[in-house]
């Protein structure tokens, strides 16, 4: 018996690496269909691993799961230590004639309520069909049959992004495991703060030029285009936030002894926040849209994407859009300004008859490469000073509250950078190539994304072009209660990276 065992692992090892072998649609949807039902079991082992960023236990024990994965297939790996949290470097190099891609994969989550999950715990993972009444029910799956297209893999990052990351890493095991090889070296690197904005990834990357130099990024994060057809997006907007602070008297007081002699700040708030926006919704700070021009080819291109206005706003419960460019794909070309909080005083059940002492405005903008983050802060502050609010940089002295009737303050933070990368570029066409063997005309080019991501970094310091690899379903309720992954969604997200590995890089 021992011999037969020796033999067999012979003819495995002596078996010849399949180069060069350009697989058909049907055999890609064949590999993909053989290889999805042991991807979705790692998938349902791996989001039982709690991923919280800002927990260094969560992270450890991602990192060691992804760092044994790797290894086990056959991957150079590396841990590189940051100020933060670290990152996971995983290489295989095929051919040093080949050129190489870098995928970029997300592990960590957002943070859980599970109170407002409709299961026991959001990191267990529960697989559920839609009733006829509209609601989700859940499905015994026995593990290797072929699962409904229809059916959900409920959990905390199904989408965003262990999903995603699991597709991919089910293309390469199938890959090695079958003897075929990827057409171009592989490198990896795993992201384990990137719901926390990746604050180490910039400094990482200068650090370990060498190590990241490749010839273009994949991102594996975010979701697909309205229409759920597989989607390439060339660019994410960035993000920088601020918190502005109107400031009332020194402490609340009564309404009723102090109502018609001192200022109540929130309407000195509701001024500000009006000032910022028409009724249309452009925003009213100057110079806000600068620098931004589409040509009439960008408009083509972006009209011509497979949406519906009136089906959208119908999703969403809007009766009319903002007037920022001609449909929903030119609105994402242009930087936003978005009220994302508002607090002063008590409501509900505790409200009281106070004037407040002070009224806090969270902010966020989203960027593009023509809006750097620091301008537009710039311009922020600028316009807060036309309005005739005097700024302080902490809470303002009693000298400060006698000299200036309008006392603000404003702090803010930049986050992810903006990027783009040509759709019409030869990562764009390549791309498009591998897809279409298998989706046809049925791929989705977006120039933008509404979100943000940290790869700026690998374009500002390696100057590579990045795309982002689209899987999960646009209705997955990704940072929100009940996150899911349609698991037709998950099979496509297979073929996907089948077809790239498979697609000759020249």
């Amino acid at each position: 018996m021992k011999h037969i065992v020796y033999l067999l692992l012979y003819c495995l090892l002596a078996a010849p690496t399949l180069t060069g072998q350009k697989l058909s649609e049907r055999r890609i949807k064949s590999a993909a269909t053989e290889a999805y039902p042991a991807g979705l079991r790692e998938l349902m082992t791996f989001l039982k691993i709690p991923n919280i960023g800002s927990d260094p236990e969560h992270v450890a024990r991602n990192l060691d799961w992804c760092k044994e994965t790797f290894s086990s297939m056959g991957f150079r790996t590396r841990v590189i230590e940051t100020a933060t949290a670290p990152l996971l470097f995983a290489e295989k190099l095929v051919s040093p004639k080949k050129k190489t891609v870098m995928f970029y994969l997300q592990i960590d989550g957002q943070p859980v309520d599970a109170s407002e999950w409709e299961q026991d715990d959001p990191f267990i993972p529960v697989i559920k069909e839609k009733g006829g009444d509209g609601m989700w029910n859940t499905v015994d799956w026995d593990g290797r049959s072929i699962p409904h297209p229809e059916w959900r893999l409920f959990g905390r990052s199904a989408s965003d992004s262990k999903g995603p990351a699991m597709a991919f890493i089910t293309a390469v095991q199938y890959f090695f495991e079958h003897r075929y090889q990827p057409e171009f070296n592989i490198k990896v690197v795993m992201d384990f703060q990137e719901e926390l904005g990746s604050p180490s990834l910039p400094q990482a990357v200068i650090e370990n030029r060498n190590l990241f130099d490749a010839d273009m990024v994949l991102i594996m994060d975010g979701t697909r285009h309205i229409s759920n057809w597989p989607t390439l997006c060339f660019g994410a907007r960035g993000i920088a936030t601020a918190r502005i602070r109107i400031f009332g008297p020194y402490a609340p007081l009564h309404s009723g002894q102090y109502g018609n002699y001192a200022p109540n700040p929130v309407f000195e708030a509701a001024r500000l926040i009006s000032s910022m926006k028409d009724e249309r919704g452009k925003v009213l700070i100057q110079g806000f849209y600068d620098g931004i021009s589409l040509t009439e080819e960008d408009k083509k291109a972006l009209g011509s994407l497979p949406e519906n206005e009136d089906s959208l706003r119908l999703r969403l419960g809007i009766h009319s859009r903002d007037a920022v460019g001609e449909n929903y794909q030119e609105s994402l070309q242009y930087p936003s300004l978005n009220i994302r909080g508002l607090q002063s005083g008590w409501v509900g059940k505790e409200v009281r008859t106070i004037i407040p002492d002070v009224v806090d405005i969270e902010i966020d903008m989203r960027l593009v490469p023509e809006t750097p983050g620091e301008r537009m802060m710039q311009l922020l502050r600028d316009h807060m000073e036309r309005e005739g609010l005097y700024l302080v940089d902490d809470l303002p002295t009693p000298e400060e509250r006698a000299e200036y009737p309008k006392l603000a303050s404003l702090e803010y933070r930049l986050g992810s950078l903006p990027f783009r990368t040509a759709m019409d570029s030869e990562t764009g066409r390549y791309l498009n190539k591998a897809l279409s063997r298998v989706f046809g005309e049925k791929v989705v080019h977006m120039r933008t994304t509404g979100g943000s991501q940290p790869i700026a970094p690998f374009i500002k310091t390696l100057d590579l072009p990045a795309v982002s690899i689209r899987i999960p379903n646009p209705d997955n309720n990704i940072h929100a209660p009940n996150e899911n992954l349609r698991l037709g969604n998950f099979l496509e997200g297979i073929m996907t990276c089948l077809a790239i590995l498979n697609e000759p890089l020249k």
